[in-house]
């Protein structure tokens, strides 16, 4: 089965994802190397030399008890430093493999192991924006290595966001609560009224790199942020450290605190056994009460409350308000215990901002595969429309852009405007459309059916009005000066159409009128 391949690469987790034209997207079951709830691999590796073999990877070494193990041998948190400068804090340059060679690794032996019946045309990876550029130049040369003939690049906020349904040009906080590590990030995506949508950057295109290209990268761009080096392990230890106060902090014994906290997050109540060395098996149990009580004594809940406080300050500075924070995406397995899903609704509740957390899990994959050329966004456009508008300041006419060169489509959410009339017994509207015209700033260029973008030399906006423009829009009663008056809402079709859909606001009562006012290129 041909279609698109994508690998969210986890600093605890790693989800694959499927999508075959036309149907919809799947996770992935890497046997042996995942987890059957949620599918995900445990982003881990445990080999004995740099130039071992095979070693074992995900939930082998998860079965084998060496996820908490203290040597070189055990290769985890790897993916934040893929891209990273050299003297980063966390490199550890006596581990076997660099972060760029686990990952590699890790990425190669699930390439190997994918089911029989699933043939990749393209594989979409997805990246930090702070380590993005790094995150790029690892992955042209790691793409060498694979035998699939598209590879495309994309930004975790904006593949999160769009995974999570949320539409190109918002406003949102990232909340990823990892395993190492706890990150709130506000991003504004690329894409809103006037401006290309976020697409996948290709890196690969027909087997020939684009390294070369000038292709936009198109990044969510990073409004404010904040970070701290607490995650998901560190709950397992004040768990054990709770329940078992006077042993050791085993590995064996933080696997089975790893596993209760996991299943706290879809029960009450979680149970499990472990087993010390040549000691009988211990009963431990852990409610949400308990877990609570356990969190607020170490402070994360006051810990996530000053890194809010520290972005917001950021955003203030900036210019953004919380309440004009579009959503709030949680991501990340441990996004998902009831004292942090608690914690999310005390404070965003009453702003109110929504809080997406349907997908903690999947919702970077599922983003990266709806963000792909030739999965779900069909085409993009490589010249737009504009719109002839009046400027009542100026006493001229401007041209507003609509679409731009970029753009995908068919579009899934409609472009409002609001036309008011610009006389007192105004009886009609006009509609000027009008087309870029070659001076302008980007192009696209088709190879092998895919869009490659890339720049042009700057100039003044040039549009050439379309040959054929859609009759007047009838204002019936005529309207007063400067009154909003015509509701417009603009989209694009499978077949490339202009479509348009009229309310007047006078007759909210009456349904809108939809017209199809030509074909965009």
């Amino acid at each position: 089965m041909q279609g698109t391949l994508a690998i969210d690469l986890g600093s605890s987790s790693t989800v694959v994802a499927f999508q075959a034209p036309g149907e919809p997207a799947r996770l992935l079951n890497i046997d042996p190397y995942s987890l059957d709830d949620p599918c995900v691999v445990p982003s881990l590796l445990w080999l004995s030399s740099a130039d071992a073999p095979k070693p074992l990877l995900g939930r082998q070494v998860l079965e084998a008890g060496l996820a908490f193990a203290e040597g070189p041998e055990l290769q985890r948190d790897f993916k934040r430093l893929i891209g990273a400068e050299p003297w980063a804090a966390g490199r550890n340059t006596d581990l076997p493999l660099s972060p760029e060679a686990a990952g590699e690794l890790l990425l190669l032996q699930l390439w190997q192991a994918l089911p029989a019946d699933i043939s990749p045309q393209r594989l979409v990876l997805t990246a930090p924006i702070d380590t993005y550029g790094g995150y790029r130049r690892w992955l042209l040369q790691l793409a060498q290595r694979l035998a699939v003939a598209e590879i495309a690049l994309l930004d975790e906020p904006t593949a999160a966001a769009i995974g999570c349904g949320l539409p190109p040009g918002s406003t949102v906080l990232v909340i990823d609560l990892g395993g190492g590590t706890t990150d709130l990030s506000l991003v504004q995506l690329a894409g809103g009224e006037g401006r290309a949508a976020p697409i996948a950057q290709l890196l690969r295109l027909g087997g020939r790199l684009l390294d070369g290209s000038c292709q936009s990268l198109r990044t969510a761009k990073v409004l404010a942020k904040a970070g701290l080096a607490i995650g998901g392990r560190d709950i397992d230890r004040w768990i054990a450290a709770h329940l078992c106060p006077n042993e050791p902090l085993a590995r064996s014994l933080l696997a089975q605190t790893e596993q209760l906290k996991c299943q706290l997050s879809q029960a009450p109540v979680a149970r499990t056994l472990w087993c010390p060395p040549s000691r009988p098996p211990i009963d431990l149990q852990l409610d949400h009460d308990t877990l609570d009580a356990v969190l607020q004594r170490h402070g994360l809940i006051s810990q996530l409350d000053a890194l809010l406080e520290s972005v917001l300050a950021q955003a203030r500075a900036a210019g953004v308000a919380i309440d004009q924070i579009d959503a709030v995406l949680p991501v990340g397995g441990t996004s998902r215990l009831g004292a942090i899903q608690h914690w999310l609704m005390q404070r965003f509740d009453a702003v109110p901002v929504p809080v997406r957390s349907q997908r903690p899990i999947e919702a970077v994959a599922l983003g990266a595969l709806a963000l792909t050329p030739g999965v779900q966004l069909r085409d993009v456009l490589s010249q737009g429309v504009s719109l002839r508008c009046w400027d009542r300041r100026s006493g001229q006419h401007h041209w507003h852009p609509l679409y731009v060169p970029g753009q995908s489509w068919p579009t899934e959410q409609p472009l409002e405007l609001r036309l008011a009339c610009s006389r007192d017994g105004q009886d009609a509207i006009e509609l000027v459309l009008g087309e870029p015209a070659d001076r302008q700033r980007g192009e696209v260029i088709f190879e092998n059916g895919l869009p490659v973008l890339r720049n042009r030399a700057a100039g003044p906006p040039q549009v050439t009005p379309w040959p054929q423009q859609p009759p007047p829009l009838v204002v019936d009663p005529p309207g007063r000066q400067g009154e909003d008056r015509l509701l417009l809402r603009f989209g694009i079709d499978t077949d490339a159409q202009l479509c348009l859909e009229v309310q007047d606001l006078a007759h909210c009562d009456r349904p809108a009128t939809v017209q199809r006012l030509g074909p965009v290129r």
